[in-house]
């Protein structure tokens, strides 16, 4: 037995797992009861239930026989010592050698315990085995790069023949060999297990372009072959229930997936390029996601604010923003906080993104006539208390909206702008009348995502008094010397020193002030100055004051807000 465990190896992981609070002792007594009726191990029984996530099991396993997490960045490019480990018999035990160092034989496996691969890889080579703890996602992922089972079409003249030429029943039957499926799974479980929040899969000339974005940035992953392309975009159309011969039009779907135990929604997107079929992904991971105000990273004071907005009887409230700035999940959240039995909610969405309780959720469809106006319109007659739109696009939608708010109904709904005065502008632009905009609009939020800081890794400097002078920190806190976080980069963030992300916001109340300005036409500069000298604080004093608390960088701030420094 490799490490120095000295118990029964279930009977040390379960008491790390409590330990460590990685699960509860209601959820250790439940997998105890499912291993005992069904035999299988305890750590198996956790991961299939989705109870412990694989990389947790890794850690502890790690921890308690004392041996490394083996490094996906480390795999070998090309296969070690094969001629005499055999790709079958490494697929079987799930390992990997790594490599062969210091005359050992350096194995990466899944399952740390097994003993009898152990020996069978040290009597093959004649080395010593030092084995370490790898994810499955990693490995599979690396086994299939080092040991492919399929070759490249061939055409009757030899040359190499991809498989967008084929026909849809060919690319079918590619989609559907074992080796497609299980690449396909691979991808969609590593955007899972490392909490990714889409998938890119993109043909070019040359290569398959694969990326993963984490916390609004994207990052390159290992590819499958470029030969594969079709057929593993095949695979996900099938899965989506999407047309497999249509590669000529945008094609739009969802699909769900048991990911370790979990249920898994996606948005399915696809999309014609010059080089054949792009796909996006977006995972929707509702364990992952809380709607709740304190996890969004809002101040106090605005998420006090926006609770008493939530809780009007009428009028309107809008969130805006870029896409990609966390509206639909404000709204969300706000949502999730009402009272879904005393009051009738209903959501107008293109598209939806989670499911919520007691929320009467319509997708959008203006193919057949189903269009936020069209929807609204009817909406009105089933009597609803709070009515989210998903973005006012036209006059028409804004009109309705506006109608609405002021017949009782409390309305919610986002806007494309870069600040909550310039709303004001917007809907003037749309063609709605300034009257009806002092009337109805209750509050504005607007806000970004940034990154977090990673904990694990981030460093303490002092600020640069450059720096200092010209954002104006010395007015927005005491410390002296003046203190901020850099990112460095650690396992734990991917090497990226963030990990997470949080909002920052301004919310504009109208007051007196700001109602006179919007019916006189003012601009929108003049309103935000209106909002300020009321107490308003800006995005940016937000951004700056979460980099004073160490939560975020001013450079994640400016690239966020787009300030000129």
């Amino acid at each position: 037995m490799v490490g120095n465990i000295t118990v029964n190896p279930m009977t040390a992981l379960d008491e790390l797992l409590l330990s460590r609070g990685f699960a509860d002792a209601k959820t250790m007594e439940r997998a105890r009861r499912v291993a005992g009726e069904t035999g299988q191990r305890l750590d198996s029984v956790l991961v299939q239930l989705g109870l412990v996530s694989e990389r947790t099991i890794a850690n502890c396993f790690a921890e308690l026989l004392q041996i490394p997490l083996a490094d996906p960045a480390r795999f070998p490019h090309e296969p070690i010592l094969p001629e005499r480990l055999r790709p079958k018999f490494l697929r079987n035990a799930r390992a990997l050698p790594a490599a062969v160092e210091n005359g050992q034989l350096v194995l990466a496996m899944v399952d740390p315990l097994d003993d009898f691969t152990l020996r069978a890889a040290s009597a093959v080579t004649g080395l010593p085995v030092a084995p370490q703890v790898a994810l499955p996602i990693d490995l599979e992922a690396a086994l299939d790069r080092l040991y492919p089972e399929t070759a490249p079409v061939r055409t009757k003249d030899g040359d190499a023949a991809e498989p967008i030429e084929e026909d849809a029943e060919r690319l079918r039957d590619l989609a559907s060999e074992a080796p497609v499926i299980r690449l396909v799974n691979q991808i969609v479980a590593h955007a899972v297990e490392t909490q990714a929040s889409d998938i890119h899969i993109e043909p070019l000339e040359d290569r398959l372009w694969l990326r993963y974005r984490y916390d609004g940035v994207l990052h390159e992953a290992e590819a499958p072959p470029r030969s594969l392309a079709a057929a593993i975009v095949s695979r996900i159309k099938i899965m989506s229930h999407l047309d497999i011969a249509e590669r000529r039009l945008p094609q739009d779907g969802r699909l769900k997936l048991a990911v370790r135990g979990v249920d898994v929604d996606f948005r399915v997107s696809t999309l014609p390029s010059m080089h054949g079929e792009t796909v996006v992904l977006r995972v929707l991971d509702r364990s992952a996601v809380e709607f709740n105000f304190a996890k969004l990273g809002l101040p106090q004071t605005i998420t006090q604010s926006l609770k008493g907005l939530f809780d009007l009887p009428n009028g309107m409230l809008l969130v805006t923003g870029p896409t990609g700035s966390g509206k639909t999940t404000t709204l969300y959240t706000g949502l999730s906080s009402l009272d879904a039995v005393a009051r009738k909610i209903v959501s107008v969405e293109d598209p939806i993104e989670y499911q919520l309780a007691g929320v009467n959720q319509i997708q959008v469809k203006p193919q057949i006539g189903l269009t936020f106006a069209s929807l609204l319109r009817s909406i009105m007659r089933h009597d609803p208390d709070v009515i989210m739109v998903g973005e006012i696009r036209d006059l028409e939608t804004a009109q309705i909206a506006v109608q609405a708010s002021l017949t009782g109904h409390l309305v919610l709904s986002t806007l494309h702008t870069n600040s909550a005065a310039a709303t004001v502008t917007r809907l003037r632009d749309m063609g709605l009348e300034d009257y009806l905009i002092t009337a109805v609009v209750k509050g504005v939020l607007a806000q970004r995502l940034v990154r977090r800081l990673c904990l694990h890794c981030r460093r303490e400097i002092v600020a640069p008094q450059e720096l200092v002078d010209r954002v104006g920190l010395a007015r927005r806190t005491n410390q002296r010397p003046i203190m901020l976080y850099h990112p460095v980069g650690c396992p734990h963030c991917r090497q990226t020193g963030y990990r997470g992300r949080l909002a920052i916001a301004e919310l504009l109340l109208p007051n007196a002030e700001v109602e006179h300005l919007i019916f006189s036409g003012a601009d929108h500069s003049a309103i935000e100055r209106a909002a300020v000298k009321a107490g308003m604080k800006t995005m940016f004093e937000s951004g700056l004051d979460a980099a004073l608390a160490g939560i975020t960088t001013i450079e994640e701030v400016t690239r966020s807000i787009r300030a000129e420094m």
